[in-house]
């Protein structure tokens, strides 16, 4: 037995904007052969990157052939990094975090000052510092030429070292276990966080394998296994020929696309979010909601919970960069330890974006049909209580398995380790069933044959972009710990680039044209074109665009190439994003285009925050997303704070402010006209807060801190600009501490207002019961 249908989920399933015609078969045909040619590139690119890994040694061995390390302790060293949330500290190929070292960079160019000091005694009798000029340039040159022939034997699978390539390597041992002493001199971490000798050993034979890779030859080619990364000339890495040449390439299909994509709106009129020339009114009725409506209001509460969270462990990590060891003159480290704080920031991240779509989801779904399941506000309770475990399981789990509390099970209940990834398999595998489960009731909610003619064509969109989700997913479940690094790093990224970037945003893009049809404001066939055109667009650059994150992670000149010229489309609609921003202040005004007069727009902060969407796409994710994009700038800057810049911009600018969009949203369609001004004053705050603080966030701090950083690498050398010497510098910490105004406004006029809003909103509509159905009936 059905429930009957409430007032405004009866409205808004009329088609109120006229009975459109079927779109051009050509929308759908033209996206099928972008995902089909650009799955096929990425398939490629990702085989490629199996058998073109660098190689892990059976053995390493010294010039007299006694062995140094195994092709097993490289992998367990990989293990103890993960185990130990190292990748949250450092970073291997400048994949990770920026609170300590690059590991690979610094080790490398310690092997080569080791290599050369060696070469001084031995050549001139004195120290390298003590030489002339010419004999130093000497020295550089033939450093670089002994630690740049590869002498791995693929026969045998032995890599053998020079003499002094082999002593360099057991200095690695003591200065690594001299880095885990003290909190001041590695970022942060929990005093002694590694005192085992095997397990420092190990560490130190999967850096060293890591600087090996990162600066030997490829068989057959004049560039290493990373295409001479890191940045280092003391070595001989410096950029290579086609890092240059894919870089200019790039800026010429770029300038195509958007001429492209230009010509096409001129061409069409009919594109673009808003539809023009009808009455612009609102239909669907805050206040009005279902029971399995307000049952999704509660992980709203949750999901402003974990964004405060996120915040405030985001503002102390900024601070043991600033001052590590020290908070305040309280030992903040032993107890929560900068690792572990990096792996909330980025969990609770993911955590409070995704609940708040997978809800909004839900929510939006409902509308789009007559009436309501019997079973699904029981339902909708039980997902809650699913999400409820698997966020607090796996936050609590990442603080259990990096306290090295779990034992062998640290990475099943624990912490994986993988930056993006960090929660334990066993979470993992919870997520990825609770997402399907979250699909199956959609699918009940939405299937085609239960929503009207006019709205099915959208339903099924929505349905292909919300499966999507976790299908796409299920490749974080392919990798292990110890795995090549290669390789792991390759579905990582597919999990955060074409997960995140691609599949979630098409599912964001699904979800705004889905609210944007609910409330009148545009056609179902202006809804469907901006979806597929999105669509195009962003997997014609996004797809193999992927490989943008593996120019120096072991991979080809192959994926540089296709990376590179590709990568570039990315930006091309965003770029577009200018060519609607009048219409939405138009819309936010609440002007009708037909009748020339002002109206009521009750969802005015939903579409403000819609507008934040639209100017950090274009700001975080186009203009710092292209500015690190291209090979030639990438391969100074990987690593260094211009990657955060752009992480920051893009992920909360975009994504979260989406996510705080589809909150209002919901709250408003579940509070009444006479109560939502209790919470429309937070939500107003919260909108200033937010952009305001990401704004100063990025201004003072984030961007002179990147480009600061970027300069030092350009003189300096990679491994320089991410040493604790320069990051724990004058300039760097003042930098460090600019951040605070824009992190303190963030915080006390952006996540608090808000956590307070979303509480207040569900308290007001389990108060307000079933009063506001009762009366739209």
């Amino acid at each position: 037995m059905n429930m009957p249908i409430d007032a405004a989920a009866h409205t808004v399933s009329e088609p109120l904007l006229g009975d459109d015609g079927p779109v051009s078969p050509w929308w759908v045909r033209t996206l099928v052969i972008v995902m089909v040619g650009g799955f096929a590139l990425l398939v490629m690119i990702t085989t490629l990157a199996y058998r073109h890994a660098p190689p892990i040694p059976g053995k390493v061995v010294d010039a007299q052939g006694t062995t140094l390390f195994t092709g097993a302790d490289v992998s367990d060293g990989q293990a103890v990094m993960l185990r130990y949330g190292l990748m949250d500290n450092g970073s291997i190929w400048g994949h990770g975090a920026y609170l300590g070292p690059d590991y690979s960079a610094l080790a490398l160019h310690m092997i080569g000052v080791d290599v050369s000091e060696a070469l001084a005694l031995q050549r001139f009798g004195k120290p390298a510092d003590q030489l002339d000029a010419g004999s130093r340039a000497a020295l550089q040159a033939e450093t670089a030429v002994i630690l740049k022939t590869n002498r791995y034997d693929a026969g045998t699978d032995t890599l053998q070292l020079t003499a002094a390539e082999a002593d360099a390597y057991r200095k690695q041992i003591p200065h690594w276990a001299d880095y885990f002493k003290l909190s001041t001199g590695n970022g942060g971490l929990k005093p002694n966080l590694i005192t085992d000798p095997t397990e420092i050993r190990q560490f130190s034979a999967f850096v060293t394998w890591a600087a090996w890779a990162s600066v030997a030859n490829r068989p057959g080619k004049n560039f290493s296994y990373t295409n001479n990364f890191p940045y280092d000339p003391s070595v001989g890495n410096v950029p290579t020929g086609g890092a240059v040449l894919w870089s200019a390439l790039s800026l010429v299909i770029l300038l195509a696309g958007i001429a492209t994509v230009l010509l096409i709106f001129g061409r069409f009129e009919n594109l673009g979010w808003i539809s023009h020339g009808h009455h612009v009114h609102p239909q669907v009725l805050p206040g009005a909601a279902s029971p399995g409506q307000r049952a999704l209001v509660k992980f709203y509460v949750v999901v402003a919970a974990l964004f405060l969270m996120q915040t405030l462990v985001g503002g102390a990590i900024a601070h043991s960069r600033a001052e590590p060891g020290d908070f305040y003159g309280f030992p903040l480290d032993n107890i929560f330890p900068s690792n572990l704080l990096r792996t909330w920031h980025l969990q609770t991240a993911i955590l409070w974006i995704a609940t708040a779509y997978v809800a909004a989801a839900l929510f939006l779904g409902r509308t789009l049909r007559r009436d309501e399941p019997r079973s699904f506000a029981m339902w909708v309770h039980l997902l809650f209580g699913a999400f409820a475990v698997v966020i607090v399981g796996s936050l609590l789990g990442e603080w259990a398995g990096i306290s090295q509390l779990l034992g062998d099970w640290w990475y099943w209940l624990g912490n994986q380790g993988w930056e993006y990834l960090e929660l334990g398999r066993l979470w993992q595998v919870l997520l990825v069933i609770g997402l399907f489960a979250w699909f199956a009731m959609l699918w009940t909610l939405v299937r085609p044959r239960v929503v009207t003619a006019q709205a099915r064509p959208l339903a099924v969109m929505f349905l292909i972009a919300a499966l999507a989700v976790p299908v796409f997913y299920v490749p974080a479940l392919f990798i292990g710990s110890h795995d090549n690094f290669t390789v792991v790093d390759t579905w990582r990224f597919w999990i955060i680039h074409l997960w995140l970037e691609g599949f979630f945003e098409l599912f964001a893009t699904t979800v705004v044209a889905l609210t944007f049809y609910q409330l009148g404001l545009a056609r179902r066939n202006t809804a469907l074109r901006v979806i597929y055109l999105d669509a195009i667009l962003y997997f014609l650059g996004g797809l193999v665009g992927t490989g943008h994150h593996w120019y120096f992670s072991g991979q080809t000149h192959i994926n540089m190439a296709l990376a590179g010229l590709f990568s570039v489309l990315e930006v091309v609609p965003l770029t577009l994003l200018t060519l609607d921003a009048w219409a939405f202040v138009r819309t936010t005004r609440g002007e009708c285009d037909e009748c020339g007069k002002a109206i009521n727009i009750p969802h005015k902060w939903t579409f403000y925050f819609l507008m934040a969407v639209g100017f950090w796409n274009f700001v975080g994710a186009g203009v710092f997303g292209f500015l690190i994009n291209l090979p030639i700038v990438s391969y100074y800057e990987t690593g260094t704070i211009l990657t955060p810049n752009h992480g920051h911009a893009a992920l909360m600018g975009v994504f979260g402010m989406l996510a705080i969009a589809l909150m209002v949203f919901v709250l408003r369609q579940t509070i009444d006209d006479k109560r939502w001004p209790a919470v429309e004053k937070y939500i107003k705050v919260a909108f200033f807060g937010t952009n305001g603080g990401l704004v100063l966030m990025l201004l003072l701090s984030l961007f002179p801190g990147g480009v600061w950083q970027m300069w030092d690498v350009i003189e300096n050398g990679y491994w320089h600009a991410r040493a604790p010497a320069f990051t724990g510098g004058t300039v760097a910490k003042t930098l460090e501490w600019m951040r605070m105004p824009g992190d303190m406004v963030f915080i006390l006029f952006g996540s608090v207002p808000l956590f307070i809003a979303a509480v207040k909103g569900w308290l007001l509509m389990r108060a307000d019961g079933g009063n506001a159905l009762d009366s739209a009936k």
